[in-house]
């Protein structure tokens, strides 16, 4: 490993932790609000940078440009059609949140339905990062950057060992990140880190066509459109991995539940110092939406031309990094990979932290004894924040060992946990009149009925159809509830704002340009276009 390699991630690591102190040095962490929202103070830069640092972690790093050398274009799917739910939750989801107080996505179901309902999607959500999130993100950060910096056979040590110990270095950073600056130098950080990806978008393609082309770019790029032309295929067919027919299916409810009631992803937003600066940052996440390929998939296509028998298809895009850039340019990208890694792993720490003290420590306290100092919950929240930690750490090598794959592993178990839960609050939004006890049938029934159709039954359909099938299904139970026991009185939104909540006049401008740039990315990775 070259010594500029590492002198250029460490420069750049020190730098952005340098500047996301500076910018965030009089932000003092006194309340529950300053540690879990920021104090309300995000504006539309920061909300934009730190949504997409949020959403991009090492884990699709690796596991887009996998799928990619593996399958085809049609991984990009997942990140490109994201923009159409991005653009329906700042429309419609964010008035909802930011016109109720909103700190958690759970408040909502607690203000619809009931405290129960609450807690009960509370559990499922820390389940979910407990099983999921914290793990995933800590084991495709240890890959990341092994793969990089070849840390197993630079200590002479095994590669589950080298995974372990990068998980614990990146686990340990992250609380302390958290410790140190709560919500705001999260989103100050992932801001100069979503700079910072805009740059290696932009580098590592460049050099991968010009390593491939034998130092023309050119040339690289040219061998790259004029063969392995099914790669360049976004429109999948029901045999690759993300069929073209999911997007209409159960992608879009998979998007729209990320985007407006992962509690993680949404967290950025609630921090927002109004509407209209919410909706702004969302539209410009959107746009990095859109130029995300550059760095998650375009490096899996030049692959395809550099590695015909790899080892270990995990490690494509760290093997990518680290044979055809400059090592100046390698340690930036390393730092950028363990800045996402970070970020996301930043963000699912400090909702967990949110969730369990908010909606589960703190009524309990008050309860008991009628009141709780902000003191108190924070203390409260980074020892259970600790524990959250030792867990990823532990779970995370044993990921390796899923027969599926590392994505694969993701998206499943995301499934499991987020469509229950967009259900119930779907339903809740849409209508009036169906009471709680709809809510808790819902969650039964749709986690029965995925046990038993994706681990049980061998029903040979996407996990996707499936889930939206399933959607459905819940949804007219609920309904069927909700016409046989109706609430006595009717749900009335009850407006209680704590920032402005004026949307942003020219949204709408915004919303057709991106939604045209996005139809007009699958027409280019298309048969109609580079895949012809």
């Amino acid at each position: 490993m070259p010594l500029t390699t590492i002198i250029s991630f460490a420069f750049f690591v020190v730098l952005m932790t340098g500047l996301s102190w500076f910018l965030t040095r009089k932000h003092q962490l006194k309340t529950a609000a300053d540690v879990f929202l920021g104090s309300r103070s995000l504006n539309w830069i920061v909300i934009g940078g730190a949504l997409i640092m949020t959403n991009i972690s090492a884990n699709q790093f690796i596991g887009e440009n996998e799928s990619v050398f593996i399958n085809n274009m049609s991984i990009m799917s997942w990140g490109v059609t994201s923009v159409f739910a991005m653009l329906l939750v700042s429309e419609f989801l964010m008035p909802i949140y930011l016109r109720i107080g909103a700190v958690t996505t759970p408040d909502f179901l607690g203000v619809r339905y009931d405290s129960g309902t609450k807690k009960i999607v509370t559990v499922i959500f820390l389940l979910s990062y407990l099983v999921n999130l914290i793990p995933a993100v800590l084991y495709g950060g240890a890959v990341a950057i092994n793969g990089i910096f070849h840390l197993n056979e630079v200590l002479h040590i095994s590669y589950w060992s080298a995974i372990w110990l990068l998980a614990c270095v990146i686990g340990i950073t992250g609380f302390l990140y958290n410790v140190l600056g709560g919500l705001k130098v999260i989103s100050i950080s992932d801001t100069l880190l979503g700079a910072g990806m805009i740059v290696g978008g932009l580098l590592l393609p460049y050099f991968g066509f010009k390593y491939l082309g034998h130092g023309d770019a050119e040339a690289g790029l040219l061998t790259v459109l004029g063969s392995h032309t099914d790669h360049l295929n976004a429109i999948g067919s029901a045999k690759d991995a993300v069929p073209f027919s999911t997007i209409f299916t159960g992608m879009l409810l998979v998007n729209i539940y990320y985007w407006g009631m992962e509690q993680f992803i949404v967290q950025q937003a609630l921090g927002s110092v109004s509407l209209e600066q919410s909706q702004k940052g969302i539209a410009l996440a959107c746009l990095c939406k859109l130029l995300s390929p550059l760095m998650l998939n375009i490096p899996g296509l030049i692959a395809v031309h550099l590695y015909l028998h790899p080892q270990a298809t995990a490690e494509i895009f760290p093997r990518m990094a680290a044979d055809v850039l400059p090592p100046a340019y390698t340690g930036l990208i390393a730092a950028v990979v363990f800045g996402a890694a970070l970020s996301t792993f930043n963000a699912g720490l400090n909702s967990v932290g949110t969730l369990f003290t908010m909606n589960l420590y703190k009524p309990f306290m008050i309860a008991r004894k009628g009141h709780v100092s902000d003191r108190e919950l924070i203390v409260r929240t980074r020892l259970f924040q600790v524990g959250v930690m030792l867990s990823g750490i532990i779970i995370a090598p044993f990921i390796m060992f899923f027969k599926g794959g590392f994505y694969n592993y993701i998206q499943m178990l995301a499934g499991f946990f987020s469509i229950p839960i967009f259900t119930i609050m779907v339903v809740g939004m849409a209508t009036r009149y169906v009471p709680p006890i709809a809510a808790k049938a819902g969650l039964i029934f749709f986690l029965t009925a995925n046990v038993v159709l994706q681990l049980v039954l061998n029903t040979g359909i996407h996990y996707l159809h499936l889930l939206a099938m399933t959607f459905v299904v819940t949804a007219l139970l609920m309904l069927l509830i909700g016409k046989i026991k109706p609430m006595a009185i009717p749900y009335q939104p009850a407006a209680v704002p704590v920032v402005p909540v004026k949307p942003w006049k020219n949204r709408h401008w915004y919303s057709a340009a991106l939604l045209l740039l996005m139809v007009l990315l699958f027409i280019i990775f298309s048969p109609l276009g580079l895949a012809k």
